[in-house]
């Protein structure tokens, strides 16, 4: 059997001892190739793309800095690791903002170039994961902003294809943030009404005494303030679509007028006994059961079955959740910032959420990260703090169940990885130094270790 082939690793030095010492920490992982100055470095450069370039900066002729921008002209997801004696750490910074990855100040301890590379190859592999995601949103079905690639929502936007083929009412049902109003308007764009106009309203948020002058309009002097004459929104959709969101909440008294002016196709303007015809389609929307609200006496049984004719329920985020990083990579792109992406474990967490609001919830968990991340990539630590909630430990199994298998074992090790270092923290009170002697380590690596994983040494000190 063919074996997968190592990444590839290029380390770059004018002193052969570092050369050799570097070989021997990588080697074992890595492809390592050597260069013994860093014009030799531009010539296997121009040659072969690398995952890593691990460069000395302080070099005869072609230095650090010119190998560094070279590697990221010819190829810019290859990552770069500089390596400085302490008194030049200024200058591997400069280089981070030029586009390296990191840097290592000499002495420097094995296990920390270990790490170092290790997690540049990690970025590298995180960056190509968010170009497919982008490739994939790109290529994604988008049935009129219904966005996603999963069974449901493919199977949802089938439905309402073919029930906007008919001049029928339509019913959406769905729990809060599923896209009721999205789907709405996906009716009357695949319609034959799309020319004519799409006016919405949220009947939850309509006065009890002000519902019916909304709907059906009402005569100059019909009450207190109506000094004109005023058309409701059936009028105003005449020949188009009126949207009655959260129908569910209507008054009574209301639905048996709704019920009477969908059969007859006429309204009457408050103030007035004559009709109206209206030439209007209905597409209502609820969050409520109403079946379970007919049973209760809050909604009336003929009036639900007016509106029941094609039912179409959207799915709840939890049951699509393969189309959360689709969706979380379309509200990053529309934040306004230049972002990457987001980090295996803030993924992990939006994957793994419950998300009662839904689609709603997930765009503003998005925008909150967006407004809040200080670096190129969404961290766990910008979500919403309700997100981060329990993501020290595995997913449950049918979220794991939707992941590829590298990314369901890579969820699992992060959570060892973090039940440790938490561990270890309260174990020492939060002292690094003695943490990292304990776990036998370098204590910046265990403070690298501490910064991936998000858990704060001063979470943990003991209060005086």
């Amino acid at each position: 059997m063919r074996q997968p082939s190592r990444p590839g690793v290029l380390v770059v030095d004018d002193k052969e001892n570092m050369l050799k010492l570097f070989s021997r920490i990588l080697g074992d992982a890595y492809a390592v190739t050597t260069a013994a100055d860093g014009e030799r470095a531009l010539a296997l450069v121009a040659s072969r793309e690398f995952d890593v370039v691990v460069t000395d900066i302080q070099m005869p002729g072609a230095d650090g800095f010119a190998v560094l921008r070279e590697v990221k002209r010819r190829w810019p997801a290859t990552e770069v690791v500089l390596v400085t004696a302490y008194a030049s750490v200024p200058k591997a910074v400069e280089a981070m903002r030029e586009g390296a990855y990191d840097y290592l100040a000499k002495p420097f301890d094995p296990d920390e170039v270990a790490l170092v590379v290790a997690r540049a190859l990690e970025r590298r592999r995180q960056r190509r994961e968010a170009e497919g995601l982008k490739e994939q949103l790109a290529a994604a079905p988008d049935f009129h902003g219904l966005l996603g690639a999963s069974a449901a929502i493919r199977q949802t936007c089938a439905l309402l294809a073919q029930g906007a083929a008919r001049d029928f009412t339509v019913l959406l049902t769905g729990e809060t943030g599923t896209g009721k109003e999205l789907a709405a308007r996906a009716v009357h764009a695949e319609s034959t009404r799309r020319g004519g106009p799409f006016v919405a309203v949220n009947c939850g948020a309509l006065p009890a005494e002000l519902v019916e002058s909304e709907l059906f309009g009402h005569a100059k002097g019909a009450f207190t303030g109506a000094t004109v004459a005023k058309p409701g929104l059936f009028e105003e959709a005449s020949s188009g679509t009126l949207f009655l969101d959260e129908v569910g909440d209507l008054p009574l008294a209301m639905q048996v007028k709704l019920n009477r002016a969908l059969q007859e196709k006429e309204v009457r303007r408050v103030g007035t006994t004559q009709p109206v015809k209206v030439d209007v389609r209905v597409v209502a929307a609820t969050h409520r059961e109403l079946q379970a609200e007919v049973a209760a006496g809050r909604f009336r049984e003929d009036f639900y079955y007016r509106l029941n004719v094609f039912t179409v329920r959207m799915p709840a985020l939890r049951e699509r959740r393969e189309d959360i990083p689709l969706l979380a990579m379309h509200f990053l792109a529309r934040g306004g910032r230049p972002l990457e992406g987001f980090t295996p474990e803030a993924l992990r967490a939006l994957v793994g959420s419950a998300w009662p609001g839904n689609v709603r919830q997930l765009e503003n968990a998005v925008a909150r990260a967006v407004a809040v991340a200080q670096g190129p990539r969404i961290l766990l630590q910008d979500l919403p703090p309700e997100l981060g909630q329990g993501v020290g430990g595995t997913l449950p199994a049918e979220s794991l169940a939707k992941l590829p298998y590298r990314e369901a074992v890579d969820s699992a090790r992060d959570a060892v990885s973090r039940e440790y270092l938490v561990a270890l923290m309260q174990e020492f009170g939060g002292n690094v130094t003695h943490a990292a002697e304990r776990a036998g380590m370098e204590r910046e690596s265990l403070h690298r270790l501490l910064k991936r994983y998000a858990v704060r040494s001063e979470d943990f000190k003991h209060s005086e």
